[in-house]
């Protein structure tokens, strides 16, 4: 993977335009704006370009994992893949994804009740549930949606930052809602997850299968927006699937390679920006630990702490963002098992075998209670647990026969103080092998519960604690993978801060790019793109 991007030695002294670290949404920007015949150079810290965009064979030879992320709905779904799909499909991209079953949901504390199932097509989803009256619901609640989606998905694919927006979005939901409608629209969006859920539907199945993808935009069952959440994420599945890159992740990373090589984007790996150069009220490049380049823009994906703490200078016109990027709040911090399989999982549901993705969870139950104490330094006593069998869509993953298993738990304390059973001595933290090792028991112990026999055909495991994924990207404060909690006083309107929605920064001529940056979390790349446009609309 390395070989292709460039070293410090050959770092550029000038180019059009600068962005800082290599995630998607740099990758997504830097593909816009050379397709637009412009300059850009990426400079990364990693020897690697791609953040938690990354895969390799780390449990046994044969045996290929998604290190970080893996599944690509968002990407699809957005502007920066019906921009960029095209160009990356012409140079090698390919994706593997499920026509039947989606995701699924299994309790380990009620197991007899057997597994809730969501399918790509909702009127067969619903005829798995217990309650009647939900099906019905769950229909219009599809339906609903697609009355909203001018206005839920143009708030979440334009800029947000300016009153001109704003006005423009509200003219826009008014006329196209009226006004009971922006009354309901409202009311779902200061709703919980749960809340919502409660409102709507009798039985457990809606709450088993779509609470925990709360987790994945980083809130909780408990959390404001999460009433807007539901529906998108199920309306996602549906209408996208899951799906994830044939032969591993780092082919997608490839196809970006491809694309920067014919239109003369540059990537310099293992050289870090130290700070960001500003005359006279405008960016003019930046310093790095190979040297300067000058550049007419730069776009920094970075937490705020690191761009308004240590990369712009101490400008009197930046008090007041420093001093809000000061308190911008990590989120949950997660955990990351990868594990080598001398056979499938054996569920005792066999429909399991080939779901993409299961969720060990009781639902809002058990999930608000392991957010609940994660969120208080502990460690779970029944986290919520994620299941990805990538080998199921994608064989070449693994030897004949065998399987891969990705296990990511959303529900983590960073710093922990204790054990909500009392079991574990988390004295030591992450940073040693012995709480590690027992908390993934714990874990593995609750898969065993619904796929017995499981932990027997163990072959290789890996293992990426949060420290481990602070570690490997700076953006992942606190081992948050999100790049900052999603509460709703942190997002949309307000995420990063209050006044600083736009990705256009008060320096001119650099742009705040990433998932801390609205609309947030989320392999969608569209900060990026909406950045890579405007500097499009401004550098001429």
């Amino acid at each position: 993977m390395a070989q292709t991007d460039a070293q410090a030695a050959m770092i550029p002294t000038r180019t059009d335009i600068v962005i800082v670290g290599s995630g998607i949404n740099s990758l997504v920007a830097a593909a816009t704006l050379g397709l637009a015949g412009r300059e850009v150079t990426i400079v990364e810290r990693s020897p690697v370009m791609g953040g938690f965009i990354a895969s390799g064979e780390v449990t046994r030879p044969g045996f290929i994992h998604d290190l970080y992320s893996s599944w690509h709905p968002l990407f699809m779904a957005g502007g920066s893949y019906a921009r960029l799909g095209p160009e990356l499909t012409a140079r090698g991209l390919r994706y593997a994804n499920s026509d039947d079953a989606v995701c699924a949901a299994i309790s380990p504390d009620a197991p007899e009740r057997g597994a809730a199932i969501a399918y790509r097509d909702p009127k067969r989803t619903i005829t798995g549930f217990s309650n009647a009256a939900d099906g019905a619901a769950y229909l219009a609640m599809l339906d609903e949606l697609q009355t909203r989606a001018p206005v839920v998905f143009g708030a979440l694919g334009a800029e947000l930052g300016t009153r001109k927006a704003l006005a423009k979005l509200g003219w826009h939901a008014w006329r196209t809602l009226g006004t009971k409608g922006l009354d309901a629209l409202a009311r779902d969006g200061l709703s919980s997850g749960r809340a919502y859920l409660r409102r709507h539907f009798r039985g457990w199945e809606v709450d088993a299968l779509w609470t925990p993808w709360l987790l994945h935009a980083g809130l909780s069952p408990d959390h404001a927006s999460g009433g807007v959440m539901i529906p998108i994420l199920a309306a996602s599945m549906h209408g996208f699937g899951l799906p994830v890159v044939v032969g591993g992740v780092s082919h997608f990373l490839d196809a970006f390679r491809a694309l920067f090589k014919d239109h003369g984007v540059q990537v310099v790996t293992g050289v870090e920006v130290q700070n960001i150069i500003v005359e006279n009220g405008r960016t003019h490049g930046v310093h790095t630990s190979a040297g300067d380049i000058q550049a007419r823009a730069v776009l920094a994906n970075v937490s705020p702490p690191a761009l308004y703490g240590a990369l712009l200078p101490q400008l009197p016109q930046l008090a007041a963002q420093r001093a809000a990027a000061s308190w911008y709040r990590a989120g949950r911090a997660a955990m990351q098992v990868h594990l080598a399989l001398d056979k499938p999982v054996e569920w005792i549901d066999a429909r399991l075998k080939q779901v993409p993705i299961v969720h060990l969870t009781n639902g809002a139950g058990s999930t608000g209670v392991a957010c609940a104490q994660a969120e208080a330094g502990l460690l779970p006593d029944a986290p919520t647990i994620v299941v990805g069998q990538q080998s199921f869509l994608d064989p070449s993953r693994a030897p004949a026969g065998k399987a891969t298993l990705w296990l990511q738990l959303q529900e983590v304390p960073y710093a922990p103080v204790g054990d909500s059973r009392g079991e574990i001595d988390t004295a030591g933290g992450w940073r040693g092998d012995g709480m590690r090792d027992a908390y993934l028991s714990r874990v593995l112990e609750r898969v065993e519960r619904v796929a017995p026999g499981f932990r027997s055909t163990i072959l290789g495991t890996r293992v990426f604690t949060p420290v481990d994924l602070e570690a490997k990207n700076p953006n992942a404060r606190g081992g948050d993978p999100y790049a900052g909690a999603a509460d709703i006083d942190q997002n949309l309107f307000w995420r990063p801060f209050p006044g600083a929605a736009r990705h256009e920064t008060v320096i001119r001529g650099l742009w705040h790019i990433g998932a801390s940056t609205h609309p947030g979390p989320g392999l969608g790349g569209e900060s990026g793109r909406l950045a890579a446009e405007q500097v499009l609309k401004r550098i001429r």
